[in-house]
């Protein structure tokens, strides 16, 4: 199973793109509190289009209800300022991905707490970020790559 956390997201299209992409991957999103938007926004809602039946979205007050509700088991956190790249995580079993808001990342004492887990997607020095929603898609993908794809469609019909 795959979990995405964003913490105190701020932008309603990025996190209905989110919401999509675990429409189309069966991830769980979870939300944490405060958000930068209210998830009924029709602005938001129209980002994930038709898909948010299909989404399984859960969210918290704050980042204690969240990790009392969900504990720390295999939790990787994504940040510009880790030491280590993504494709070093082992990520084959369950496993949630948090990350943080859009104009500041996750909070340093949660980067200090879980520093062995924090992630980062390579790019240029002078590159500060990654949009949010590419970043948990590189992210996504390559966790439910080293667990096989699994419950997802392998291959498509070039019929017409």
């Amino acid at each position: 199973m795959l979990d995405i956390v964003l913490v105190e997201p701020e932008i309603p299209h990025n996190t209905g793109a989110i919401a999509r992409t675990c429409a189309a991957t069966g991830a769980r999103l979870h939300l944490i509190k405060p958000l930068g938007f209210d998830i009924s926004d029709k602005r938001m809602k129209r980002c994930g289009l038709d898909y948010w039946f299909l989404v399984d979205i859960s969210v918290y007050e704050d980042l204690d209800e969240f990790f009392e509700k969900n504990g720390d088991n295999n939790i990787y956190l994504a940040t510009t300022k880790a030491p280590r790249s993504y494709t070093d995580a082992d990520m084959s079993g369950d496993v949630a991905l948090m990350f943080g808001k859009e104009t500041a990342g996750l909070p340093e004492w949660l980067r200090e707490k879980y520093r062995d887990r924090c992630i980062r997607i390579p790019m240029i020095s002078e590159a500060r970020s990654l949009n949010l929603s590419n970043s948990v898609a590189i992210l996504a993908y390559e966790a439910l790559r080293q667990q096989g794809f699994p419950g997802l469609l392998g291959t498509g019909s070039m019929a017409y």
